[in-house]
């Protein structure tokens, strides 16, 4: 599959690697591509992400994703289920890093030297990468791009696709501006 791949979607997600490198976990995930995506310049998924005013709001995006690392990958919709349940993920957050220290619930190895070799991909990760592949195939693209890797993210339940939506990034308007339907269109 990763032949298909255009040189920006491979940029992406080798980007993705260097995220979860960087962050010191075992595995790429659905996140590491989002950043990895908000660091691309000149591609159709950054004009995308332009057009639907993201690149001014990165900070906003990275911090989004930062505060559900620390909530142990849960996203919003799930903060607030169990607290419909009298669970208060906050308090929780808090009582563990007040024993444990800031960023103990997020999963990240402070001990990056454990492990040498490549980066599996975790689930989140290979559902995208996946995902993207269906959506060119619908399309009937003969390539996967960092467009179609964005579009995936923004149809897969969880923290990537809740943090783009509600930074006014869904698929329907990923699919306006790169595709038509309204004022621009990526060439």
């Amino acid at each position: 599959m990763f032949e298909r791949f255009t040189k920006d979607a491979r940029a992406v997600v080798m980007g993705a690697v260097e995220h979860a490198e960087g962050a010191g976990t075992g595995s790429v995930d659905a996140e590491h591509l989002l950043l990895a995506l908000l660091e691309r310049e000149g591609s159709r998924a950054s004009f995308a992400l332009a057009a639907l005013g993201l690149a001014e709001r990165g900070d906003a995006v990275r911090e989004a994703l930062g505060e559900a690392r620390r909530r142990a990958g849960l996203s919003q919709a799930d903060a607030e289920a169990l607290a419909g349940l009298g669970i208060d993920v906050s308090e929780i957050v808090a009582r563990v890093e007040e024993v444990h220290g800031v960023g103990a619930m997020s999963g990240d190895r402070k001990d990056k030297g454990w492990w040498s070799g490549r980066r599996s991909f975790g689930r989140g990760a290979k559902e995208i990468l996946e995902k993207a592949l269906r959506i060119a195939v619908a399309r009937r693209d003969r390539h996967i791009g960092d467009e179609h890797i964005l579009l995936a993210l923004t149809v897969r339940p969880g923290v990537s696709g809740e943090v783009l939506a509600d930074h006014g990034v869904t698929y329907e308007s990923v699919v306006r501006v790169l595709y038509g339907g309204g004022e621009a269109k990526a060439g």
